[in-house]
């Protein structure tokens, strides 16, 4: 029984750093890395990937206890089922877990090098405006997701010193990101009255969906820069062309269903990786 009892706070600190989704950060950043240098050259940085890969699991974990830090009065009605809510932890202790792996973050971003070092400060800093105040100032917290979106492949293109083909990927990432939250806040409207200022109800829905639009329409305009600089090869262009018309369609049918929007947008951003994945090692 004593054993039962003790295992609860170490279950809840676990579940407070949801491992599955620190894992899917670290393969997007592994994934970013290998398309930024190429799968030659990839195990010539396998200290630096490792680190980095260490790096955004302790982040995203930090991310997921801050969030439920923050959000443990929502979360009683919304998430009854999370660490908080069930009485497994303290909020004490998963503010202390959150300022603990940010702080092994940097301390291994440290290791790597400076832009890695620099993202992750920066990421830190829009993560805590974020659940602060960010998140229920509609476009501001758009633009905080976007960037650590983006930041993601930032970091594992800074991990073996190609960041000319990782700004590229992370603005990709951050424009496709914002449309789509607009698109989001676009279907949540009514929900989120009284609770959130998003950008539909600032200018009108039909308005954000132009904005969004436009986001989608400049991942599109910004497709072509890294075959023309030479940075992806030939099998890169096929693949992201498929992306580009799934965003063009993405732009134009989010004003009648923007549920189907918010689905399509991530099938373009999965195909545009691909492209990325395609043309970054054949």
């Amino acid at each position: 029984m004593a054993n039962r009892i003790e295992r609860k706070p170490i279950e809840g600190l676990f579940r407070l750093l949801r491992p599955a989704n620190c894992l899917m950060g670290a393969a997007g950043t592994l994934l970013a890395s290998i398309i930024c240098v190429g799968p030659e050259e990839f195990l010539d940085y396998g200290s630096e990937v490792l680190f980095s890969l260490f790096v955004v699991i302790f982040f995203t974990g930090a991310g997921n206890s801050l969030n439920d830090y923050f959000d443990r009065e929502i979360d009683k009605t919304a998430h009854p089922e999370r660490p908080i809510p069930q009485g497994l932890v303290s909020p004490r202790s998963a503010l202390i877990l959150s300022v603990v792996s940010f702080l092994i973050a940097i301390i291994l971003s440290s290791f790597i090098n400076l832009w890695s070092l620099g993202i992750v400060l920066t990421s830190i800093l829009f993560m805590i405006s974020y659940e602060v105040s960010l998140k229920r100032e509609g476009l501001a917290g758009n633009l905080a997701i976007s960037w650590l979106t983006g930041a993601l492949f930032l970091f594992g293109g800074a991990a073996v010193g190609r960041m000319d083909v990782a700004w590229i990927l992370g603005a990709l990432a951050f424009l496709a990101t914002l449309g789509r939250e607009i698109v989001k806040d676009i279907q949540d409207v009514e929900g989120d009255k009284g609770i959130r200022l998003t950008l539909p109800m600032r200018i009108g829905t039909r308005n954000a969906g132009f904005v969004a639009s436009l986001s989608f329409v400049g991942a599109v305009l910004l497709s072509p820069v890294p075959y023309m600089q030479e940075l992806l090869s030939i099998y890169y262009v096929p693949i992201v062309l498929v992306s580009d018309a799934i965003f063009i369609y993405c732009a134009m049918i989010h004003f009648a269903d923007p549920k189907r929007g918010q689905k399509v947008a991530k099938l373009a951003m999965l195909v545009a990786l691909i492209a990325f994945l395609f043309g970054g090692i054949i």
